[in-house]
């Protein structure tokens, strides 16, 4: 069972007319550093006369009630829940399975619970413990809106061998995306050092300084026009957000991309009404990892999987077909 949660409410009175809400909060409350407070606030935990209130910055007002909630310590490692795995194959060594769009693969900030992981402590009752606590199993991931192959190690001898395999890129792997426009060759190389975007933390980019190479190739499958195109692409390297960052950098973003597509582009004037429609609306970004091929970590023989995009690709496919 669960802690119960730390209630802290405060009224302001005459002398903090004027404050920041954070330093307000902190000060009264004395336990909570100023930092911790502003990302509870940040988080949804706080709110003034019954009102959420999410801006660290905002004003003091005096006579109004603020209330802070502490929510209980997440547990130290993740618990098992029973979570639906889409499983293509599994012995007593690996687990390989199609992700859907919209699961996160392990817990982190934002997301403590209703991730992959969690689903994998329910499904494999060994599992805990191979490869650390935080991430049992886990030698790669997928973006949370990415759907398509992964494959996960249940035993530590299978967790070494898998991870010097994405390391060494000793592996195949396949992604396809639909994007906008159609670049000027049908199969090229996209070469570009990835690092932390300069002015936004959040994002990455290609850039000139501190950041480390990546090499992603494309083939068209298939071209709608010029205004979009279907393509298989190959990572020759393994960075964050590569396949999107790269994208973006030669003006061909991944439709729906909340992160690296920022405006509508150009490319969509030269679709339909409804097909334009579709892919502007498309809610997340239109990548999936479509094939994976290794060679298993015990014995040697060679695997191979793919799978079919999901079904809100396949309809924004067939949508802009028509």
């Amino acid at each position: 069972m669960q802690p119960p949660s730390d209630i802290h409410a405060i009224t302001a009175g005459p002398e903090h007319q004027g404050a920041r809400a954070d330093r307000f909060l902190a000060d009264a409350i004395g336990s909570l550093s100023r930092s911790r407070v502003k990302a509870l606030m940040e988080g949804g935990h706080a709110s003034v006369d019954g009102a959420p209130l999410t801006d660290p910055s905002a004003t003091v007002r005096v006579g109004a009630a603020y209330v802070i909630v502490v929510p209980p310590p997440a547990p130290a490692t993740p618990q098992p829940q029973n979570i639906a795995l889409d499983i293509l194959f599994e012995d007593a060594h690996l687990i390989v399975l199609n992700k859907p769009a919209g699961l996160v693969v392990h817990p982190a900030p934002g997301n403590a619970d209703g991730t992959l992981v969690n689903a994998l402590l329910h499904h494999a009752d060994d599992l805990s413990g191979i490869g650390g606590g935080a991430r049992p199993g886990i030698v790669h991931r997928l973006d949370k809106e990415t759907s398509g192959i992964m494959v996960v190690a249940k035993s530590q001898r299978a967790h070494t061998a898998l991870s010097e395999a994405f390391a060494t890129r000793d592996l195949d792997r396949e992604y396809l995306a639909l994007c906008w426009g159609l670049p000027s060759d049908m199969a090229g190389e996209i070469e570009g050092d990835i690092g932390r975007h300069p002015t936004d933390r959040k994002r990455m980019a290609v850039v000139t300084r501190n950041g480390k190479h990546a090499l992603t190739r494309y083939h068209v499958e298939r071209a709608f026009g010029t205004a979009a195109c279907l393509l298989r692409l190959r990572l020759e390297t393994g960075r964050t957000h590569q396949i999107r960052v790269h994208l973006a950098h030669i003006n061909h973003p991944v439709m729906g991309d909340p992160v690296y597509l920022r405006r509508i582009p150009a490319a969509a004037a030269g679709l339909a009404p409804g097909p334009r429609e579709a892919a502007l609306a498309f809610p997340r970004q239109a990548l999936h990892a479509t094939s994976l091929g290794f060679r298993h970590p015990v014995t040697g023989a060679p695997l191979a999987f793919t799978a079919p995009p999901p079904p809100d690709m396949e309809m924004l496919l067939e949508c802009l077909s028509r």
